[in-house]
């Protein structure tokens, strides 16, 4: 929802669609912004599912009710018919303050669940954060990084200068595509186009933290993380498969999440999907849903 990542979205797959970036003001306060393209007679919020693990419109507290009927008399005069709304979390302004007001006003409404995403608070330590886990998987992760750690002189850097991302992001997009089939076909040049802007955008904000670890001087894995307001979020990930024995894919996240704690984040985000690894690190899920506001009555 941030400017930044929605122009790079746009300047890579904005294409032939319509922007509709709508501001609600009263007396020259902004009440909310609601970044949406058009599509014919259907609006949809900036973003898709493939890269963005979930969407929203920006409200100031307290004015959501206000601030969409307004929106909904601009989309109707417009000529929008509809409206696709989605991913959005469980506690999104569009199904706390948006639907309430569609279904108020007599339009259609449908939501429904599409995945989750994950989340764990971060406590004040890092032995606090492995007491807050099962014995199996502390033990489990104490014993893979005292493994790791002995194979071999282990190193760690985060880059978070815009003009060091460029050449972070090669190893990036290398090690992203190395171990699987399914990531290496993501990767289309389209998209590889869009994970450099994005990661410079963002670096640019003071957003980006993009983690490269090396064993032996060989880059070994990559994690690219956001970081925002206390919150880390884990967006993606890649690691080179010779050192899979070594759980390199998620001992590289579990170092994120310590830095994070190092750092006094109060948050970790590991974004959408129900891999195993995030319940076993402590993480709990959160709904997503996927609305529709059909605008008549």
């Amino acid at each position: 929802m941030l400017p930044p990542w929605l122009k790079t979205w746009w300047q890579i797959f904005g294409g032939e669609l319509t922007p509709c970036i709508c501001v609600v003001r009263y007396r020259g306060e902004i009440l909310g912004i609601a970044p949406l393209y058009v599509q014919g007679e259907e609006a949809r919020l900036m973003g898709s599912g493939d890269v963005c693990d979930y969407l929203d419109c920006t409200v100031a507290s307290g004015r959501g009710s206000e601030c969409f009927r307004a929106l909904f008399g601009f989309l109707r005069e417009e000529g929008v018919v509809s409206l696709d709304l989605g991913p959005v979390r469980s506690d999104s302004t569009v199904l706390a303050d948006l639907l309430p007001v569609a279904k108020q006003l007599g339009y259609e409404v449908s939501c429904e669940q599409e995945g989750v995403t994950v989340e764990r608070d971060l406590p004040a330590t890092w032995n606090e954060f492995l007491r807050t886990l099962s014995g199996k998987e502390r033990h489990e992760i104490r014993r893979k990084l005292r493994r790791l750690q002995a194979a071999g002189p282990l190193t760690s850097r985060v880059i978070e200068d815009p003009d060091e991302v460029v050449r972070g992001m090669e190893t990036f997009l290398a090690l992203f595509s190395r171990n699987r089939a399914d990531k290496a076909a993501f990767m289309t040049e389209r998209m590889a186009s869009f994970f450099c802007a994005l990661a410079r955008a963002t670096a640019e904000a003071g957003l980006l933290r993009l983690s490269i670890l090396e064993l032996d001087g060989v880059p070994a894995a990559t994690v690219l993380c956001f970081d925002y307001r206390s919150t880390v979020y884990l967006y993606n990930n890649g690691y080179d498969e010779q050192f899979s024995s070594l759980s390199m894919g998620l001992l590289s996240k579990v170092m994120t999440i310590r830095d994070s704690i190092h750092r006094r984040r109060g948050k970790y985000e590991f974004l959408k999907g129900e891999e195993p690894y995030k319940s076993q690190l402590g993480g709990r899920p959160v709904p997503l849903y996927r609305c529709r506001v059909r605008l008549r009555g």
